[in-house]
């Protein structure tokens, strides 16, 4: 007999809401190469700073629908006439400097696409090395990483290259989130299976 839903271990963060649980299951940890993904995830966490993500999970179709589905090419292009739309859409985090920041970040991700061939390519040099952790993700180890030396690498150079809201610790829960790591814990019943895509999967 299968498991039921209800029934599966899942990390310690995730809430058992439908929304929060689907998202852990099927998104959270899987490895992502995808362009406009990495692009809409790491402008998601600039608006989750001092936010709780799940908040940001709520209202995420509508900043996809604010954001032209994150198509960076698109928001670039934005003038102060979108920043006065997105301020005036009740359904997104209404913060004039994360909104401006994310216009910024889509220019530098034009740049950095052109310059690696992808943004894939550039964030994925930034894969964190596991090899030195415990090899048995408790929850109080988890708890423990806020941060990670990649991500403190990978922040240092984006706000070089005149990036906003990227700093180490959004960083790395965009990494965590992109698979750039396996955080999910010892016991989650994804754990595995993420584990073997990561194996698996060509990096860019």
């Amino acid at each position: 007999m299968p498991k039921a839903a209800a029934a599966l271990q899942r990390c310690f963060w995730s809430d058992g809401s439908e929304l929060y649980d689907g998202y852990h299951d099927c998104e959270w940890g899987r490895p992502v190469i995808d362009d406009v993904r990495l692009f809409e995830k790491i402008s998601l966490e600039g608006f989750q700073a001092g936010l709780s993500w799940i908040t940001i999970l709520k209202k995420r179709e509508h900043f996809r629908a604010g954001f032209d589905g994150f198509d960076f090419h698109k928001v670039a292009t934005y003038t102060e006439r979108d920043v006065e739309r997105l301020l005036g859409d009740a359904g997104i985090v209404r913060h004039r400097g994360k909104i401006e920041a994310a216009i910024n970040n889509a220019g530098r991700a034009i740049e950095l696409q052109r310059e690696f061939g992808s943004l894939a390519r550039y964030f994925w040099q930034y894969e964190v090395d596991t090899s030195k952790r415990p090899k048995k993700l408790t929850v109080d180890v988890l708890r423990s990483f806020t941060t990670a030396p990649e991500a403190i690498a990978l922040s240092k150079d984006l706000k070089k290259r005149g990036w906003k809201f990227v700093g180490p610790t959004t960083m790395y829960a965009f990494m965590q989130a992109m698979g750039l790591v396996n955080d999910h814990q010892h016991d989650c019943h994804v754990r595995g299976e993420i584990e073997a895509k990561r194996k698996a999967m060509q990096r860019p």
